[in-house]
């Protein structure tokens, strides 16, 4: 099995609606080479998207082959009305001014959380190293699951505690090793954390991180069997994997990186999302990825008093305490035909809106415009991503471009209410007065004429 990322121009009329099925037709020549695992789209024109694909190719036989497409899609045929649910989200490797480096967009989760029974966030949004504050009603949930549960692919289900496999690659200095191994056993004591196992795994999966051609963090994964093989011999045993293990990037990017002052992307969690997508892809299990450090002499390094945003990864040496926090009650992940059970489900019928920030057009946001969920997309977030959100073929009141947060969660609190979050400005718009079809028709046109004159 082996990694591909390509790019590709696709084609396409918004007036014409049916975007999903645009993007899926492009891509089909892309999936006779690999099964794509993450797809964005990284800017609008007139005439066509650029975009980007990361995905698996397999010579033979291999879980890969299984997995179902990115592209399948559930149209759902309500909204759930006895909630109101918020999915919050922010790409990985886009270089989000919030969001965008360490958990920094955890204060956005808990201001939406207030206006929420219940805020949908994937990883990126609220890890921070030794950190994560995610509310007591968020569900945290893998990228790729994100995208999936607003496709209306698979359901969620959440669970009181989850049995964790830890995985931590072998390092060459055991002094990294034996702190994943401390950061894990210090959760079991601090917060009860349940853990099936650690295992060392010596069969190492490389990563390699780097940057795609718009920019966005991408990478490389090569030695991925071992990893599958483990996971494939322990089914059963465990709910949620958390992997650990050295990213490759130039020894000078960690210092590059905190001296950027948040203008340099950060580097590492592209190829993080790319592994996690593939692992729940595969298993349809809860996963995430803690970079481990290269030596000590990277570890010890001193990079002086960072950029806040940065500042949780200058204080940690595992990176991993996060991501434990999250997947200990990260929701099961439901398929086929238990979504129909009833009963505690979550599916995409329950997402009352998405937030997201301006520009970002991937499969999340073109699930929630196929899905006629609203879009909450914030200016202030600013990213990488060249699009233009507005040209794509809204339903009437399902897209709303804010300032900022404090302008989202003022939407999103109107949209709770069931109003329509124009009422609450001014000049109010006067409502559209239409010629109905018949002979009542003159009637009505002798009503509005009597009324311009009064």
């Amino acid at each position: 099995m082996y990694h591909i990322e390509r790019t590709l121009r696709v084609p396409i009329n918004f007036k014409g609606g049916a975007v999903l099925s645009a993007l899926e037709y492009a891509c089909r020549e892309v999936a006779r080479e690999m099964t794509p695992v993450r797809f964005v789209a990284t800017e609008t024109t007139a005439a066509y998207l650029e975009c980007e694909v990361s995905g698996f190719a397999s010579s033979g036989l291999g879980p890969i082959e299984s997995v179902r497409s990115i592209f399948d899609f559930n149209r759902r045929t309500t909204e759930n009305g006895d909630g109101f649910n918020v999915a919050l989200m922010v790409p990985t490797g886009i270089g989000a001014e919030i969001g965008g480096h360490a958990g920094d967009a955890g204060p956005v989760a808990r201001m939406l959380s207030e206006l929420s029974d219940s805020l949908f966030l994937h990883p990126n949004v609220v890890n921070a190293s030794d950190i994560n504050e995610m509310p007591e009603n968020a569900l945290y949930i893998e990228g790729s699951v994100f995208t999936r549960f607003l496709m209306g692919t698979v359901g969620l289900e959440r669970v009181r505690g989850n049995r964790l496999l830890v995985v931590v690659s072998e390092h060459d200095d055991q002094y990294f090793v034996n702190a994943a191994i401390n950061a894990v056993n210090g959760a079991r004591a601090a917060y009860g954390l349940r853990v099936s196992e650690i295992v060392l795994l010596q069969d190492r999966v490389q990563l390699r991180a780097g940057y795609s051609p718009s920019g966005r963090a991408v990478g490389r994964i090569e030695g991925i069997a071992g990893l599958l093989s483990l996971l494939d011999s322990r089914k059963g045993s465990f709910d949620a994997v958390a992997i650990t293990s050295v990213i490759d990037v130039p020894k000078e990017a960690h210092q590059a990186y905190f001296d950027s002052e948040g203008a340099m992307v950060n580097l590492w969690g592209g190829v993080e999302a790319t592994l996690t997508h593939l692992l729940s892809s595969v298993y349809s299990l809860p996963a995430a990825h803690s970079p481990m450090f290269e030596s000590r002499d990277v570890a010890n390094a001193d990079p002086g008093v960072v950029e806040p945003r940065m500042a949780a990864e200058a204080v940690s040496l595992t990176f991993l305490q996060c991501s434990l926090k999250g997947l200990q009650r990260s929701p099961r992940i439901v398929l086929g035909s238990r979504m129909t059970d009833g009963g505690h489900m979550l599916t995409a019928a329950d997402v009352s809106c998405l937030v997201i920030p301006d520009g970002c057009l991937g499969l999340p946001t073109v699930a929630a415009l196929e899905q006629e969920i609203p879009v909450v997309a914030v200016e202030e977030n600013t990213n990488i991503m060249k699009n233009d959100l507005s040209v794509l073929p809204w339903a009437e009141g399902k897209f709303y471009r804010v300032s900022n947060y404090w302008e989202a969660a003022g939407v999103v609190s109107a949209l709770r209410a069931g109003i329509d979050p124009c009422a609450v400005r001014r000049p109010l718009p006067r409502a559209r007065v239409v010629r109905g079809p018949g002979k009542s028709a003159g009637r009505v046109e002798r009503a509005l004429t009597s009324t311009r004159r009064a």
